[in-house]
């Protein structure tokens, strides 16, 4: 086994020793609302080998339903093919559901940006008509998903805490802002919790190519000329598994502790610049090719404090941005991703084929 596979291995056994806490699972049903994405298919089967009941309900807007057929034989899981903005399907997928969790989204500038009506339907209109509903269930917990994003350019670099102001700047963090502001004005009747995550890296069946940590290392794995724009700019990270125990840890705690509450969800150790994420790459590649260029489309910069969920919950991820690069590249090197650039729909975010017809993959 290479350095690099031992290396991941021991962190992956670091992860399960901290599953082997006794989960408050025993008649927990968690509705995943969005559930067949990027980080839904890694929670779901998180969710299940810790002894959670599952519904995921999803509208399949990529084209990824049959990354559900691995649980579809899981006595405790169940799919509901569903759309948020629908009121009528509602009913369905909250069968015997205690708990829920909405990652449910338009996610993304670019996406947002390409389909700006159907982001404010879904993104807005469709989670608020949901959080309606919700609020005449009887349920333990609601957590919303929400992005650091939403801090988007501060002016120095000290540490966005959950109390800094928000300047969200594109349409996706202006949306989750609205959902956030929503939450804390008019949902005294709802057990939410809002976690801002930090930007997602990791593998998953849905792996996503668009973002950073992932897009940097797969084009310098393939040796092609990387063009970095403003470098400089802090940004936090957290790896999708750790995602999926913020949650979880979210599900456990007492009411006291995380209802009506906001937390930065991620780890200082992950806060990273463009040009760190680059130099970790390439210490692994250490011929491929960078520029960088100034004055870039996404100007959002701001480093974020997490000692908020580390003295609430104990959370601090065990997964860094260099242990996500080497599972990467692992993957990239045993030939997983072989299709990627045949099928740039279905491993980022850019086109919908449900908005603009069949989706034309590239040759």
């Amino acid at each position: 086994m290479s350095m690099r596979r031992r290396r991941y291995a021991h962190e992956t056994k670091k992860f399960r020793g901290l599953m082997n806490t006794s989960p408050i699972s025993k008649n927990r049903h968690v509705l995943v609302l969005g559930g067949a994405g990027y980080v839904g298919n890694v929670l779901i089967p998180y969710l299940l080998d810790r002894g959670y009941s599952v519904t995921c309900a999803d509208l399949l807007l990529y084209e990824n339903g049959p990354l559900m057929v691995p649980y579809l034989s899981h006595p405790a899981f169940r799919f509901v093919q569903a759309d948020c903005r629908d009121w009528a399907s509602y009913d369905d997928m909250m069968q015997g559901v205690t708990d829920v969790i909405i990652l449910a989204a338009l996610v993304g500038d670019p996406i947002t940006k390409v389909y700006p009506k159907e982001s404010t339907e879904i993104n807005v209109t469709g989670l608020k008509n949901f959080l309606q509903y919700c609020a005449n269930q009887s349920l333990a917990r609601v957590v919303f998903v929400s992005t650091c994003s939403n801090y988007g350019m501060r002016a120095d670099d000290s540490l966005a805490t959950e109390e800094s102001a928000l300047n969200p700047l594109s349409v996706y963090s202006k949306n989750k802002v609205e959902i956030e502001q929503y939450l804390m004005s008019e949902g005294s009747q709802l057990p939410f919790t809002i976690l801002r995550f930090a930007t997602a890296f990791g593998l998953s069946p849905r792996m996503r190519f668009d973002l950073t940590v992932s897009e940097f290392t797969r084009e310098l794995a393939l040796g092609r000329d990387l063009l970095v724009y403003d470098a400089d700019t802090w940004r936090p990270y957290c790896h999708v598994l750790d995602m999926s125990r913020a949650m979880e840890l979210v599900l456990q705690a007492t009411e006291d502790l995380v209802c009506g509450e906001v937390f930065n969800t991620g780890g200082d150790m992950n806060n990273h610049t463009k040009r760190s994420i680059v130099e970790i790459v390439q210490q692994h590649l250490p011929e491929a090719q960078v520029r960088y260029q100034n004055h870039g489309s996404d100007p959002r910069n701001y480093r974020v404090d997490f000692s908020k969920i580390k003295k609430t919950l104990g959370f601090e991820p065990v997964f860094s941005v260099e242990q996500g690069v080497e599972e990467l590249l692992t993957a990239l090197e045993s030939g997983i991703f072989y299709d990627a650039d045949r099928r740039p729909n279905y491993f980022g975010n850019r086109k919908i084929s449900l908005f603009d017809g069949p989706m034309v993959e590239s040759s």
